[in-house]
């Protein structure tokens, strides 16, 4: 019984360790959006953006207001996007996406995780390549009718479609630069956006060994339990 109640609440700890994390990235997402188009999310697009995502994960709405405020106020740490690119243990190119007021320090602990677990960390555009921005969208399909829906989305630059019909959700994946011109579009047809984001998508793909791809998804994992650290992406598998 007391394992089984420590089990439980490791993994409790865990779910709200992860929570945590994604208010903070939410927080940061904020911080930027308002220092880039003010605090009002109606003129604000991608300030309407993270207020969707916060939405999605269940954020408070006071944590969203709070996030808000603090973000109008001029004393406010400045934060940036950065990104780092490198190589994980048997070759696996890597990119670290990262938020953070202090490019110092981040980028000297990322540095850090790649070398502790058999990488390094490269130059910029070094690994870069391999990869492809895209612009995903999370919507509900309630309501929806497929072909007139695709028929529609395309023009405002879908080039993939993945209807979820257990969630009763759309997913649709669009080039980097098509992100405001779907966004608008979306909100123009009254489609609810359940979530939206930015990554980054391979090109081709490395196939690993069982023990290589732990050897990798082990240093991944210790990346992605920095603060500064919003996403880690690799072609492996």
């Amino acid at each position: 019984m007391g394992r089984v109640f420590e089990k439980r609440k490791y993994t409790m700890f865990a779910r709200f360790a992860k929570m945590a994390k994604t208010f903070t990235k939410i927080g940061k997402d904020i911080a930027m959006a308002v220092k880039a188009g003010g605090p009002d999310p109606d003129t604000n697009p991608r300030l309407r953006m993270c207020i969707q995502n916060a939405r999605a994960v269940n954020m408070p709405k006071t944590n969203v207001d709070a996030a808000i405020k603090r973000a109008s106020d001029k004393d406010v740490s400045n934060y940036e996007e950065a990104i780092y690119e490198g190589y994980a243990p048997h070759g696996v190119p890597v990119l670290v996406e990262c938020t953070t007021d202090n490019p110092t320090r981040t980028v000297a602990n990322i540095r850090m995780y790649f070398a502790r677990n058999g990488g390094a960390l490269g130059t910029n555009g070094s690994v870069g390549f391999m990869f492809e921005r895209k612009a995903l969208f999370k919507l509900s399909s309630v309501g929806l009718n497929r072909e007139e829906t695709e028929f529609s989305l395309i023009d405002f630059g879908a080039d993939d479609f993945t209807w979820d019909d257990e969630h009763n959700e759309l997913i649709i994946q669009t080039p980097f630069t098509e992100f405001g011109h779907m966004q608008k579009g979306l909100e123009d047809m009254k489609i609810e956006i359940k979530e939206s984001s930015k990554v980054f998508i391979p090109t081709s793909y490395k196939e690993l060994t069982d023990e290589q791809e732990a050897e990798v998804l082990g240093m991944i994992e210790k990346m992605e339990e920095d603060d500064d650290v919003v996403a880690v992406y690799h072609n492996a598998r």
